[in-house]
């Protein structure tokens, strides 16, 4: 069951699922970020404020974010699968964003084998206020814990990243002063 969350004290709401856990509850979250984990998998979202990239075109931004997410991941390996616009039904109030759907792989924890990593990553610009709002949801398909998901929990994964995609609204623009 989804419902509507207020993020970064309610400047920026978005459709999410209700039972996500607030990492904020147990572990530092930066003041430009806001993460959450799903309950019965390895799957986590992050919200983030970020200063905009170079790149004009929307598209190639979304890329820029996805190999710095790569970088900061030490991802050994990562592709881009497919990226495109999405309207969303904001009436101009919210930039509509560019999604990027990609692959990384990563190992973590010093690890032996590499988890393979889905990444869905929604760009919002905000010109004005030189912003990238960047939405990404992790979703690890191989894991050598327990937090890996099958393909069924992968599309009901995407569906809610669609979904919670298309319906982010940045309520207050005052949040990127």
């Amino acid at each position: 069951m989804s419902g509507l969350r207020e993020l970064f004290g309610g400047a920026i709401t978005a459709t999410l699922p209700v039972n996500l856990i607030d990492a904020s509850d147990f572990r530092q979250v930066p003041d430009t970020q806001e993460v959450f984990l799903f309950p019965d998998s390895s799957i986590s979202i992050i919200v983030e404020v970020l200063e905009s990239v170079s790149a004009s075109d929307l598209q190639e931004a979304a890329g820029q974010h996805f190999d710095a997410l790569a970088h900061d991941n030490d991802a050994k390996s990562h592709t881009v699968n497919e990226t495109l616009g999405v309207a969303n039904d904001s009436a101009g109030a919210t930039p509509s964003p560019v999604v990027l759907y990609g692959t990384q792989t990563v190992q973590k924890f010093n690890r032996e084998a590499a988890d393979e990593v889905r990444i869905l990553l929604a760009l919002y610009r905000v010109p004005q206020k030189n912003v990238d709002l960047v939405f990404s949801m992790n979703v690890p398909m191989t894991s050598e814990d327990d937090g890996a998901v099958s393909e069924e929990q992968w599309r009901a994964a995407r569906n809610i990243f669609d979904h919670a995609a298309r319906s982010l609204r940045i309520v207050d623009y005052g949040l990127f002063a």
